[in-house]
């Protein structure tokens, strides 16, 4: 199981739902989900509006246009973003105690 995966019940406990979104078909989806055992919910963002409408597409990257970067938002109830996490590098991970300490703020 993936490291969100192990935090997802103390996050859901804070009040939050856990969403993961990729540029990649439903089919792929559902594969790498049951691939990493999580219980949440991965969805794709095929035609690439999602990342846009957040900031974290690349125009071109190795080669590939469209692609997302690894991020983590934490979006209050009213819509808001209340937490941002973004990397260049899609080897590295989030730290996960800094967004359940964002979540812990609201």
């Amino acid at each position: 199981m993936s490291q969100l995966g192990h935090r997802a019940t103390e996050i859901r406990a804070l009040g939050a739902e856990v969403l993961a979104v990729a540029v990649t078909a439903t089919f792929s989806q559902q594969a790498f989900a049951a691939s990493l055992g999580v219980d949440f919910p991965l969805l794709s963002d095929w035609d690439r509006t999602v990342c846009a409408d957040y900031g974290v597409r690349y125009d071109v990257w190795k080669g590939h246009a469209g692609l997302a970067q690894r991020s983590v938002f934490v979006v209050d109830r009213g819509g808001t973003v209340r937490y941002r996490w973004v990397t260049e590098d899609a080897l590295v991970l989030p730290d996960l105690d800094a967004v359940v300490a964002a979540l812990r703020e609201l």
